[in-house]
């Protein structure tokens, strides 16, 4: 039952400081705002994600019945895992400035409606919303994952969303409160080493996964 609760932690923690729209809003808003502003606006996820999640869910347990599109689905996971692992280890340290990554498409997304300018927490929800990666993880890696853990009971279930959730909006705050407290972190060694000890886990993960989506081919 554990297993469910590390497999979280860990796709939090590489989702949750892997650079991207919301990441880079929440440095900016930071940056600008103070450590709170950036905190709210890495809180966004636990909202935006819910019909993601519930769609997810009811896709897997749709298809549920149908083994060998149910393994496709997971083989597509195991394979998008094992991508973010190889890109965390990949990614030269010129890419580690996470100012200027994403940062204007971040502002691009949030400046559509002049509304959700006004509050950190508001420019959250819309960049995470307009994001491709919750859609993209859920879709492929975290329904199906969800759907085994709650085959097992709903604890199990429950261990998952609070490893993800947990570590995904965790990661954001702890990276806030660096920024505000130095900004170095921003191109230093630290997010490199912590970026390429989370690719070689997420290889791992990527592999495991592979072979339990096997198990769905009776192979």
């Amino acid at each position: 039952m554990m297993e469910f609760l590390l497999t979280g932690i860990l796709l939090g923690a590489s989702a949750g400081m892997a650079p991207g729209p919301l990441l880079a809003l929440v440095i900016s808003e930071t940056l600008t705002s103070g450590f709170k502003s950036g905190v709210a606006a890495a809180l966004a996820p636990l909202i935006t994600d819910a019909p993601i999640v519930i769609l997810s869910l009811a896709l897997s347990a749709g298809i549920s019945g149908f083994m060998p599109l149910l393994g496709g689905v997971s083989l597509a996971g195991a394979v998008f895992v094992f991508y973010l692992g190889l890109s965390h280890l990949c990614m030269p340290a010129s890419s580690m400035d996470l100012t200027a990554m994403d940062l204007s498409s971040a502002r691009a997304e949030t400046s559509r409606i002049i509304f959700f300018q006004t509050k950190a927490f508001q420019k959250g929800l819309l960049a995470n919303a307009l994001s491709p990666h919750p859609w993209l993880f859920w879709f492929t890696v975290g329904g199906p994952l969800m759907l085994r853990a709650l085959d097992t009971d709903m604890l199990a279930g429950a261990r998952f969303m609070a490893g993800f959730y947990g570590l995904l909006v965790g990661s954001k705050i702890l990276i806030a409160a660096l920024v505000a407290r130095s900004r170095s972190f921003l191109t230093g060694r630290i997010h490199g080493i912590i970026m390429r000890v989370l690719g070689v886990f997420l290889c791992g993960l990527g592999a495991l996964l592979f072979r339990a989506s096997l198990r769905y081919f009776d192979f």
